[in-house]
């Protein structure tokens, strides 16, 4: 069976005590923390930068798990290193040279991932994976909270699990949007192992009792 890991969005917490949103949201059983940066220029909206990241590490021992959704993505990944991020994941439109970004978050320390919007094609994939720790998936179009998850992600899911497996190495499969109790089975069967969730988890009051409701449903898996 799969390790599986559930990553809260913080996009959906409460910003006006971020520091105890993540503490109570890691003692309900999340496993890492999942941040995102927006810029208003790559996707539609403006969200956190490093500062924010420098401030809430103190207040967990989880990984903290950056998704770049800004462009272009070198002169933010040291930035976020040095401010606590284990994780940075950036999309590949984002940058002139994939392969430097990927190696340059590397460099300082933290474990690296390429992101996919819903219509953006895996081909790249084909010649990076031996410098991944992680591939993202957005089941939905990124820049918002809150929105549906798109069913076609599922076949992308099951493609990029067989790449992974072909692979030979050990990359988490995270997918990212409208993940909820009622369908993080049928994601995690298509082939994910690690799962973003914001408004379903931060939106309800008691988040341990849908972290575990989630867990439970994995286990069905």
């Amino acid at each position: 069976m799969p390790t599986y890991r559930i990553a809260p969005s913080i996009l959906s917490a409460d910003f006006a005590r971020l520091g105890e949103e993540v503490r109570n949201v890691v003692a309900a059983g999340a496993d890492m923390i999942h941040f995102d940066v927006m810029d208003n220029h790559y996707v539609p909206n403006l969200t956190i930068g490093p500062l924010v990241c420098e401030a809430i590490r103190p207040h967990v021992q989880v990984p903290i798990d950056v998704h770049l959704m800004v462009k272009p993505v070198d002169r933010l990944i040291p930035d976020f290193a040095k401010a606590g991020a284990n994780i940075i994941s950036f999309h590949p439109e984002c940058s002139e040279h994939i392969d430097r970004s990927l190696q340059l978050i590397r460099d300082h320390g933290c474990k690296a991932g390429l992101a996919f919007n819903p219509a953006t094609p895996l081909h790249v994939l084909d010649h990076l994976m031996d410098k991944l720790d992680l591939i993202l998936l957005m089941s939905v179009n990124p820049g918002f909270g809150g929105q549906s998850f798109i069913p076609h992600t599922l076949k992308k899911i099951a493609a990029v699990r067989k790449m992974i497996g072909e692979s030979g190495r050990d990359i988490l499969l995270q997918v990212d949007g409208g993940i909820k109790i009622e369908n993080i089975a049928e994601v995690a069967a298509a082939g994910a192992d690690t799962f973003v969730a914001g408004s379903a988890i931060f939106g309800k009051p008691d988040y341990a009792s849908v972290i575990t409701a989630m867990r439970g449903e994995l286990a069905k898996v």
